[in-house]
């Protein structure tokens, strides 16, 4: 089977997820044009050699309902004979959309696919795509009564793991310390494509890092979730989880050029890094958030690993409780978990999210010395993702 490699990542800035953030005004298929036209730009690759284009997006509703990869390819001015597919597996939408290419790559399907992610979030709110309607059904409803949402499912977590509200607070100051230390020292510019606006204005940074964030000012905050039902329903809970300490809402795109290695060489290109290994799995839908812990135990297992092995390990702060959760069960010293922040600080763009942390974990293994990075993402439903890759800088 043939080794599938990483040539290049790049990802927009993360802006905002509402009216008035700084990509609020880009359609989403200019979005992903823009990062797209920068990945292409930045290889030199003829795009036409390109044999799909595997897009992660969540909310194909509105402006992402008609297969936003193609639009944005077309967008960017590229060859019309190259295709285009969405892939929704919620928040592991993008990372799926990688772990598909690397396949297909393996099992020489392809020579060359670009595995990207978009979610605008201010143009296409979360969950528009249900048009209120049930997603469950009566069968699941049956099967599993009082299914709940992500974020009394985040309250669950913290609860089964013995969280502290002041643990998830001081975990939400350090995401945001340590994105802001990896923006002041130039750590994010490798990976960032700038995203000039229709007034000529050029967005180059993220714009949802808050470097003063302290766990004093977020404990003025109050927990979200508990209405009197749910407070009734589960009388245990001590209800934590606050817009602080948990992802952000964001606009952003990602993208990664994937190859085949002899491709790579024949092209006379770099790779930076190779995929190791990958595996999903589903996992209880009623904590839903807990997937990371298994597909974790799952990669390491396939990879013939142990997460001593691993440099440096991304597991998405959908919630804090989340990475803290998968910390106590991996106990990793905290310097290589989610080392230049997360979700928390950097937001989290639904389809686009596990590209992103790609890009970022590349950049980090690469400015750090490291060789292998572990990326893990828990997903609605009770899902989850995980791969693993080796830099080859």
């Amino acid at each position: 089977m043939a080794n599938a490699v990483i040539v290049d990542a790049v990802r927009s800035p993360m802006g905002r997820g509402k009216a008035g953030g700084a990509l609020s005004t880009v359609h989403p298929t200019d979005l992903l044009a823009a990062v797209l036209t920068g990945l292409v730009g930045r290889t030199g690759i003829d795009p036409g050699i390109v044999e799909d284009l595997m897009v992660g997006c969540v909310s194909q509703s509105g402006e992402q309902s008609a297969t936003p990869g193609r639009q944005a390819w077309l967008s960017a001015g590229y060859p019309v004979h190259v295709p285009a597919v969405s892939i929704e597996r919620k928040c592991g939408s993008g990372q799926q959309a990688v772990e598909f290419a690397a396949m297909g790559i393996a099992a020489g399907v392809y020579d060359v696919v670009i595995a990207a992610g978009v979610e605008s979030m201010s143009r296409v709110p979360m969950g528009s795509n249900r048009q209120g309607a049930d997603p469950h059904g009566p069968g699941v409803a049956a099967r599993f009564p009082g299914l709940v949402s992500q974020g009394v499912a985040a309250e669950l977590v913290a609860q089964k793991w013995g969280l502290s509200r002041r643990s998830l607070d001081e975990y939400a100051v350090s995401s945001h310390a340590r994105a802001a230390e990896a923006a002041r020292i130039g750590g994010f510019d490798h990976e960032i494509v700038p995203i000039t606006l229709a007034d000529g204005s050029v967005v180059d940074r993220d714009e949802t890092i808050r470097p003063g964030s302290g766990a004093d000012k977020l404990a003025e905050l109050r927990a979200v979730f508990g209405t009197d039902e749910l407070t009734a329903r589960f009388p245990d809970i001590e209800w934590k989880v606050t817009a602080g300490n948990s992802s952000q809402i964001t606009d952003g795109a990602a993208a990664l050029l994937l190859m085949s290695e002899e491709k790579a060489a024949a092209l006379g290109l770099t790779p930076r890094a190779r995929i190791v290994a990958s595996s999903v799995v589903g996992d209880d839908p009623m904590l839903m958030l807990t997937g990371p812990i298994p597909a974790t135990q799952k990669v390491l297992e396939r990879a013939g690993m142990s997460i001593e092995d691993i440099d440096a390990i991304e597991v998405n702060e959908a919630f804090a409780s989340v990475p803290l959760a998968w910390q106590a069960e991996f106990p990793v010293a905290s310097e290589r978990l989610n080392p230049r922040g997360g979700a928390i600080a950097l937001g989290h763009p639904l389809g686009a999210s596990g590209v992103r942390l790609m890009a970022t974990l590349i950049n980090h293994l690469e400015q750090t010395g490291g060789r292998y990075g572990l990326q893990t993402m828990c997903e609605a439903g009770g899902m989850a993702n995980a791969t693993i890759i080796e830099s080859l800088a």
